[in-house]
């Protein structure tokens, strides 16, 4: 039994589809109700800030999933995850199984190179405490041999059908129906992505190797390459031009004052305006895999997005 607690971002639309092609029982956990037709899938309802309810969603796994993401606010992110990942310790705890947690890089802080699993944390935003503050008292855990469990990173996502990330929703999408795109930040600093199915991947194969439990990961993700290139790339390959305008840290200001999710990014503007180098090559190495192509992964989407609008 595997249980994706947080189930219904794009992370967990990705594991799950890969577990199901593996054949594996899935157990989806989440607040609001999410439709199920496949008979190795079900679905229970719970709230990751209930110990109890978490407690009982995760009764039965042989490995527990923590995909969540919360509303983007520094505030909410201090109450609730520390409870949250109390909560899903004891869970673990209680039914013995390993767990695998799905972070972000935002506790490394700035960097000047590549990041990779060993990379120190030097948190420059209110986010990044937070971060490392979980992955810390997840991994104390771990040290003292109380549960067995791993954290596993991705770099910024893009293929997410949910239009959740910038780079689907203020790149590719333009560019399908030929409009100028919009970069945050400086496009001439290099950045990576990774691929949405990479990850689902990437959480499935550390779900079957016990072996790679008790440290952390960073999950397969192209190298790095400048928003310039990204965007050419991507223009060949909606056949448009590669137009495009840039959001600078006063404008996200600006925006922050009428949508509160974009007020949430200005703190990690600096990931926007230095170089953003996520290294994946420990995980590439030991599972033998590389990380789908940039001409693959938008070549998949752009073919995805067609049939979606000629249905």
């Amino acid at each position: 039994m595997y249980v994706i607690l947080g189930a219904g971002g794009p992370s967990a639309h990705a594991l799950t589809a890969e577990l199901l092609a593996h054949q594996k029982t899935v157990r989806l956990v989440s607040r609001k109700p999410i439709a199920v037709s496949n008979p190795n899938l079900s679905w229970v309802q719970a709230d990751l800030l209930n110990e109890a309810q978490v407690c009982e969603a995760a009764k039965g796994a042989t490995v527990v999933y923590l995909c969540a993401g919360i509303i983007y606010d520094a505030k909410i992110w201090q109450q609730q995850w520390p409870l949250i990942m109390n909560n899903v310790i004891n869970a673990v705890k209680s039914v013995g199984a390993r767990l695998i947690f799905l972070d972000n890089i935002y506790m490394y802080g700035l960097v000047n190179g590549p990041v990779t699993e060993q990379t120190p944390y030097h948190p420059c935003s209110v986010k990044g405490e937070i971060r490392a503050r979980v992955a810390n008292s997840l991994m104390d855990e771990v040290s003292t041999g109380n549960i067995q469990a791993s954290i596993a990173r991705a770099a910024d996502f893009y293929g997410a059908s949910s239009m959740n990330s910038f780079i689907d929703m203020m790149v590719l999408d333009k560019y399908s129906k030929n409009q100028r795109a919009q970069w945050v930040g400086n496009p001439k600093m290099l950045h990576n992505f990774s691929y949405i199915p990479d990850v689902g991947k990437g959480l499935y194969m550390l779900g079957q190797e016990p072996k790679s439990d008790n440290q952390i990961w960073h999950l397969p993700t192209a190298k790095p390459i400048t928003g310039i290139e990204f965007m050419r790339l991507a223009a060949e390959i909606y056949q448009v031009q590669p137009k495009y305008t840039t959001i600078n840290k006063l404008m996200l200001r600006l925006f922050g004052l009428f949508k509160k999710v974009v007020a949430g990014t200005v703190e990690m503007y600096y990931q926007y305006d230095h170089d953003y180098q996520f290294d994946s090559s420990k995980f590439e190495q030991y599972f033998n895999v590389k990380p789908t192509s940039y001409v693959d992964g938008i070549t998949n989407i752009s073919e995805t997005m067609y049939k979606k609008q000629n249905i």
